[in-house]
């Protein structure tokens, strides 16, 4: 009876079980206020320990979300038992969330607590979905345990003294369990290609998350220009911002998106493609886009000061992430270098080399002609190279 209970959670094939479901759109909007409640802790103070500890954060955030993703890709979340488990991470994300301006504080072993039982919890119950329908899935589950449960002994540890080394260590074991295959000693590693990974809903997931962190900064831009709204710059620089966030969606989507998701639709090993894609080809773009909101908060905030270095690598640090981050997609997507987003990576070099003689004023706004030379680069070099297709 297991065995068929658990057959009817694994995803079936079927255009329909590709797509994106309302479950899995409900259990996002709780990552909304995660990224919120990051780029208001960055903004607040932005001193290099805290960045380093917003760092960790960030990487927390996304394997939290990017883990879940792979496995409401391979289960039916049309079925009561997963919409459960989704339910169950919503309200584990939402403690999370409320924890994590004081995670390096007070607030540390509830934020390590939940964070370990989202992580261990969600792959128990994969484990158990899959067993006697697949057994190599999830024998790769139960190696996907144990990483989780060694890495969550040095979350636990790190709330309880040195925090930040044992917070990386754990965040490390994490990453680089899915490099190593999840080698278990005794067990050997998870087989190539053993998940039965669907490449188009990961692509979609993926680009639905962008576009998320792009409305969050939308949503953090507008609050804080109506709190400055007083300032003579203040409307200027806010255009300013709200171009930039345009100009970064264009550049994902007017051309990357839809390469990635034909890379991963069509390639025959959806697993490792999927792997280097979005599980780690996301992450700068995401962390582009959060700093990148904590940058327009400062334009906003201290447009006509001068630009000191912190707040300079959040103008200008954020769109360079971000364009890093599109370099490899790209780069892996379509095994071709988009040259105009080195040439950006440049330009913002050049930029960050005229302070500290600078505004944050113009630094915002010379961060935003820099994503808009990017953006019109890149489309009038894909018109010249299919006229009929741009």
């Amino acid at each position: 009876m297991a065995s068929d209970r658990s057959r009817n959670w694994v995803r079936k094939e079927g255009a329909a079980q590709t797509r994106t479901s309302f479950p899995e759109l409900f259990f996002d909007l709780v990552f909304v206020f995660a990224l919120i409640q990051l780029s208001h802790a960055l903004a607040s103070d932005f001193s290099s320990t805290a960045a380093i500890e917003s760092l960790l954060l960030i990487f927390a955030v996304w394997w939290v979300w990017i883990n879940t993703t792979w496995v409401t890709n391979l289960l039916d979340t049309d079925k009561d038992p997963v919409r459960l488990l989704l339910f169950g991470l919503m309200f584990g994300g939402v403690l999370l969330a409320i924890a994590i301006p004081q995670a390096f504080e007070a607030h540390g072993l509830v934020f390590a607590a939940i964070y370990s039982a989202m992580q261990v919890g969600r792959s128990v119950f994969a484990l158990y979905a899959f067993r006697g329908v697949d057994p190599a899935s999830s024998l790769t589950f139960l190696r996907i345990t144990l990483w989780m449960l060694m890495s969550s002994v040095f979350w636990i540890a790190g709330a309880l003294e040195a925090r930040p080394v044992f917070w990386s260590l754990a965040l490390l074991i994490e990453y680089a369990s899915p490099a190593v295959r999840y080698y278990v000693p005794g067990m050997g590693k998870s087989g190539r290609e053993t998940l039965d990974v669907s490449g188009e809903h990961m692509a979609e997931r993926c680009a639905l998350f962008v576009i998320i962190c792009l409305g969050e900064t939308i949503l953090t831009t507008g609050r804080n220009a109506a709190e400055h709204m007083a300032g003579d710059l203040t409307f200027a620089v806010f255009c300013s911002a709200f171009l930039s966030i345009g100009f970064m969606w264009w550049i994902y989507f007017h051309h990357g998106q839809e390469k990635v998701a034909d890379k991963a639709e069509a390639t025959s090993k959806p697993e490792s493609v999927a792997l280097k894609l979005f599980t780690y080809g996301h992450l700068p773009i995401v962390a582009g886009i959060i700093l990148a909101a904590v940058g327009q908060d400062f334009s906003l905030s201290l447009a006509s000061e001068e630009s000191t270095p912190k707040e300079a690598v959040a103008i200008l640090g954020g769109p360079a992430l971000f364009l890093i981050g599109n370099i490899w997609v790209k780069r892996a997507a379509a095994r071709e270098m988009p040259v105009s987003h080195i040439g950006g990576l440049v330009l913002l070099v050049m930029v960050a080399l005229l302070l500290p003689i600078t505004d944050n004023y113009h630094i915002q706004m010379l961060a935003t002609a820099v994503l808009f030379v990017v953006a019109l680069w890149e489309y009038l070099a894909l018109r010249r190279i299919a006229p009929s297709s741009a």
